[in-house]
C-alpha cells in the first residue's frame, strides 16, 4: 500500500542552538572587560563618595556640626550602596539575557557553555563566580588560587579555573 511513511517530527531551529563556530575572546579583550567592570563598580561607589568628600571638610570646619557630618556620611554610604546594588542588578539582568556584564558588553564578548549553548545565571554565579571568590578569601592560599585562576588564561584553550568549573567559554559576541 504505502512504500514509505515518515513518522519523524518536523525539524525547527532552536533559539539556544550552539553556533556553528565559536571564536574565543582574546586575552586582552577579556582583561579590558574586567577593567571596565571594575571602573563601573568604582563609578557606582563614587556616587556616594563624592558628596562625602566634598561636604565633610566644609561641615567639619564649623563648630557644632558633628551631627551634619554624620548625616552626610550616612547618606553618602547609602548612595554608594544603592549605586553598587543598581550595578549588580543591571549585571544580573544582562548576564541572564545575554551572558554579558557591562564590561563584557562594551568589549563585545559573552559567556556561553562549552557546547555553545546559553549559560544560565545560576551557573554563572554558583559555579563560575562563587567558588573562586570563596577560595580567594582564604588567607595566603587564596592569593595563590586567584593568581592560578588568572594565569590559566595563557593556555591554548584560554580557559581560566572559573571557566572550567562552570564549563563555560568567553567568546566574541555576534
Amino acid at each position: 500500500m504505502y512504500e514509505y511513511q515518515d513518522f519523524r517530527p518536523p525539524e525547527a531551529p532552536l533559539a539556544d542552538a550552539p553556533a556553528a563556530s565559536l571564536e574565543l575572546a582574546g586575552r586582552g579583550v577579556r582583561l579590558g572587560a574586567k577593567m571596565l567592570d571594575g571602573l563601573a563598580a568604582g563609578a557606582a561607589l563614587l556616587t556616594g563618595g563624592i558628596p562625602v568628600v566634598t561636604a565633610v571638610p566644609y561641615l567639619g570646619a564649623h563648630r557644632g556640626s558633628h551631627g551634619a557630618v554624620v548625616l552626610v556620611e550616612a547618606l553618602g554610604g547609602c548612595a554608594a550602596f544603592l549605586g553598587l546594588a543598581a550595578l549588580v542588578v543591571w549585571n544580573c539582568v544582562w548576564l541572564h539575557r545575554y551572558g554579558q556584564t557591562v564590561g563584557k558588553r562594551a568589549m563585545r564578548i559573552r559567556i556561553v557553555r562549552s557546547n555553545g549553548g546559553r549559560a544560565t545565571l545560576g551557573r554563572i554565579f554558583l559555579l563560575r563566580f562563587l567558588p573562586v571568590t570563596v577560595l580567594g578569601a582564604i588567607p595566603l592560599a587564596g592569593t595563590l588560587i586567584t593568581l592560578t585562576d588568572l594565569l590559566l588564561i595563557f593556555r591554548s584553550s584560554r580557559r581560566c579555573l572559573h571557566d572550567q568549573l562552570a564549563d563555560t567559554l568567553v567568546v566574541k559576541a555576534p
